[in-house]
């Protein structure tokens, strides 16, 4: 309709001109006489169109009785979001630093997705440093950079993220000049990595431990006896001696001894001792005749460095020092993760590698009725954990730890094995490599060619890693996705990412976060506070229709937000 009307316009002007060229007569003005001037009209000042007012959404519990700690989250302007708590939390900075599942998405893209996972692991939506272009499901990913990426640009042109189960294998593939790093370098690896000239080994110093879970919900471990009997049966250190590497060390305590406040000094577990173990259980009225069942999958991990040899090892302790009856079940991780999260394992191996650097990280994601991996949550635990939490002070928060230490051997939620070593290795022709405890600088290695290619463990089991707690996942995610804080290059400090600064009130219940300006999604979206707000509802409203994601848990907003979700119904 609007091209009709220019063409006709067109055509009237165009007469009117043809009319005037052919010599019409003009038509002969009477003489007038002049008319006084007339006064020019006022001018019209244009009115004033006034922006519209930004609509920031909010997210609210509806009291703090929930059992959670958000009480609110607000968009209180385009880039200003405002987090409201009802008890401190002091931790507010390294928390939201720490996992991809803090990562800032598009509120567009959340919506156009309806929140399902397979939307983002086919076209993910991220302010990070690369986009994906390919992933060749059960082989490779393929990265690029992000042309809107708010930040230093990557020194290489694309970034491989390869995966293999097997340490021997991704090494080979290192020596053979197919890879340029890999990660879960084992002991057995780490000599014929100091023997060639052109491979580097990268330790890396972070805090992490391997224990098997013994859930409350399912016998005989609805017998506290019988979990304690069962710590008391394993002998950690010959553990360690046969398979972990040089610097490794057996456990003692829930926590490691470099996790302050935290770690008790002068305090240790019940000591190795399999006939004190057996005559607990016969006390307790064992069945001597059962079968238990240990359950664990094979990633390789710094704390699990060989999967298999491990669990076999225990099993094999288990038996001979208590005369009982132990098989092994093998699980696939992406069915494992998610069984015993859901507390369907009787006895199982699972690990922990420090998000960032506060006890929280540890006691609260463990022992509060957030997780269900390990039954009924201890109350006595959890009152002393939820308070310790919310100090400032680390002698106070001390004080409440070393009141928690025994009593988790008391309980024995869990058996703690060991805490291993970490080393990464890369070739020697790869430049600019620094590892910090939570994070590789990807982006800023560089080789001869301009493609960094590395092999970790396992393949990632989504991109949209607000709802994963799995490692490989992260390092996908970290290259695509951005949060407010990151954790610096070969550090444990916090730095701002897409926030400019968050500043918290004087008691840590209120923390103002002001965001960058310009910064653009891969999609061309500019980020804005509402798709803070709205990444934080789909991890903590459970009446968000959006909170589709993977599993539909979004652990990690419940393990270091919670441990209740807004609206979460009762068990």
């Amino acid at each position: 309709m609007k091209r009709s009307f220019y063409v006709l316009l067109s055509m009237v002007v165009l007469a009117s001109m043809l009319l005037a060229a052919c010599g019409a007569p003009a038509a002969t003005e009477a003489p007038a006489a002049e008319a006084p001037a007339a006064e020019a009209p006022a001018a019209t000042e244009a009115p004033v169109v006034e922006a519209p007012a930004y609509e920031g959404h909010k997210l609210e519990a509806p009291n703090c009785d929930y059992g959670g700690n958000v009480k609110s989250i607000e968009a209180t302007a385009e880039d200003t979001v405002v987090f409201s708590f009802c008890q401190p939390e002091p931790a507010f900075i390294p928390k939201v630093s720490s996992v991809e599942a803090f990562d800032i998405y598009d509120s567009d893209f959340l919506t156009e997705s309806g929140g399902n996972s397979a939307a983002f692991n086919d076209t993910p939506v991220g302010t990070g440093p690369y986009i994906l272009k390919e992933w060749v499901r059960g082989s490779y990913m393929t990265f690029e950079p992000n042309p809107n990426y708010f930040g230093e640009k990557p020194a290489n042109t694309t970034f491989t993220l390869k995966w293999g189960a097997e340490s021997a294998a991704r090494l080979t593939d290192l020596q053979a000049g197919n890879t340029s790093g890999i990660a879960e370098v084992t002991a057995d690896d780490i000599p014929l990595i100091e023997a060639d000239a052109n491979i580097k080994l990268y330790p890396r110093k972070v805090n992490n431990f391997l224990y098997i879970g013994l859930n409350n919900s399912k016998a005989p471990f609805d017998n506290e006896q019988v979990r304690q009997a069962f710590a008391m049966a394993i002998d950690k250190q010959k553990i360690v001696d046969d398979f972990y590497a040089p610097g490794s060390i057996a456990a003692t305590q829930f926590v490691p001894p470099a996790v302050k406040p935290g770690f008790t000094d002068g305090y240790s577990s019940p000591a190795f001792d399999a006939a004190k173990a057996v005559e607990m259980l016969t006390a307790a009225g064992f069945d001597f005749g059962q079968t238990i069942t240990l359950s664990y999958s094979v990633r390789t991990r710094p704390y699990f460095p060989q999967p298999d040899k491990i669990a076999e090892a225990v099993q094999a302790q288990l038996v001979q020092n208590l005369g009982i009856k132990v098989e092994l079940e093998k699980q696939e991780w992406a069915e494992y993760l998610p069984s015993v999260r859901a507390s369907e394992k009787q006895m199982f191996f699972l690990g922990w590698s420090e998000d960032y650097p506060d006890a929280t990280n540890w006691y609260d994601v463990f022992l509060t009725s957030s997780s269900k991996s390990f039954g009924t949550a201890y109350p006595d635990i959890e009152e002393l954990i939820i308070k310790a939490g919310k100090l400032g002070d680390a002698t106070e928060r001390q004080a409440l730890y070393d009141q928690i230490n025994p009593l988790i051997d008391t309980h024995v939620p869990a058996i703690v094995l060991a805490h291993g070593t970490t080393q990464l290795a890369f070739g020697a022709g790869v430049e600019n490599v620094v590892l910090g405890p939570y994070n590789e600088n990807f982006p800023q290695m560089n080789t001869a060619d301009g493609n960094v290619i590395f092999s970790q463990d396992g393949e990632p089991v989504s991109l949209m890693c607000a709802d994963e707690t799995d490692g490989s996942s992260f390092r996908a995610c970290n290259q695509l996705y951005s949060k407010l804080y990151a954790f610096d290059w070969g550090t444990a400090t916090p730095k701002p990412d897409l926030a400019e600064e968050c500043t918290g009130n004087e008691d840590a219940t209120v923390w103002t976060c002001v965001l960058k300006k310009g910064v653009v999604f891969s999609n061309g979206a500019t980020l804005d506070a509402n798709d803070v707000v709205d990444t934080f509802s789909i991890g903590l409203d459970w009446n968000n229709p959006l909170r589709v994601g993977n599993s539909g848990t979004f652990q990690y907003f419940l393990d270091l937000l919670g441990p209740k979700g807004i609206n979460q119904p009762a068990e």
